[in-house]
């Protein structure tokens, strides 16, 4: 069968180099002993060496080309090729409620979606690794202080603990990328309870991110939509720092003060 072209509108790039390949499956390691589901395996590259594991293996691709293209060199996997959208399935379907390794050859352009449902899903899957752009690799694997951390850096880290791998240069793909990419690795930290509205603490970062430069004195009136808060509450030390200043511990420490508020 001929080889499948890389489509521009799934943001297709594929992985060339079998060296490298071979090193983000043996990622998933970490995380032995239970089933590994692959994101959009394209031609199979990183799934020639998943397969020689001693556990099992589903893809999932949404390019029907690559669908036949991977029925054919893989005949072994057959019935564990799935033909979806990552982003619509029911991932408790997958391994029958198992949890499960997520890895892939990430699409650029889903990628934040793709580690927010793993967040949506994370009793399922404790170790998530693969290649994504380095920008999103380091924003993700990023600590306070910096310019990179971000709504990424504290929604994942919340959960799990992130590792930036190493580093893979564009001329290694067809066809090469604009960017540069990064290999990472991230397992469930111990985490069973926030200590705060979850829902709250997602929405609080999302809005005072989204104005990053501005003190959360400033950034948080915008939560407060059914009623001001009260001028006390912003008199508060910790409204002069801006986001990229906030760890985690205090953005659920925030969260509840918050919420506190709100209730007032």
């Amino acid at each position: 069968m001929k080889r499948v072209k890389p489509k521009k509108n799934l943001g297709q790039h594929f992985l060339v180099d079998l060296n490298i390949a071979r090193r983000i499956a043996d990622t998933v390691d970490a995380c032995p002993d239970i089933p590994v589901l692959e994101i959009g395996p394209g031609m199979g590259v990183l799934t020639q060496y998943l397969v020689t594991k001693e556990r099992e293996v589903k893809a999932v691709e949404i390019d029907r080309e690559s669908v036949a293209y991977l029925h054919e060199t893989f005949p072994s996997l057959q019935a564990n090729i799935i033909g979806e959208d990552f982003l619509r399935m029911d991932l408790r379907q997958v391994f029958e409620g198992r949890q499960f390794v997520l890895t892939g050859n990430y699409p650029y352009d889903i990628s934040s979606q793709i580690f927010f449902k793993m967040l949506d899903n994370r009793d399922l899957i404790p170790c998530c690794t693969g290649m994504i752009q380095r920008e999103v690799a380091l924003r993700m694997a990023s600590e306070p202080g910096n310019k990179q951390y971000g709504i990424l850096s504290v929604l994942i880290q919340a959960w799990y603990d992130v590792e930036y791998l190493f580093t893979v240069d564009e001329h290694v793909f067809n066809p090469p990328p604009k960017v540069k990419s990064a290999v990472i690795r991230m397992k469930r930290n111990d985490v069973t309870d926030l200590g705060c509205d979850e829902v709250l603490f997602k929405r609080l970062v999302k809005a005072v991110f989204n104005q990053r430069r501005k003190m959360l004195r400033v950034s948080l009136r915008q939560l407060f939509t059914d009623k001001p808060a009260r001028p006390a509450f912003y008199e508060q030390d910790i409204m002069t720092q801006r986001p990229e200043q906030i760890s985690i511990s205090q953005f659920i420490e925030l969260t509840n003060i918050v919420q506190r508020e709100m209730e007032a």
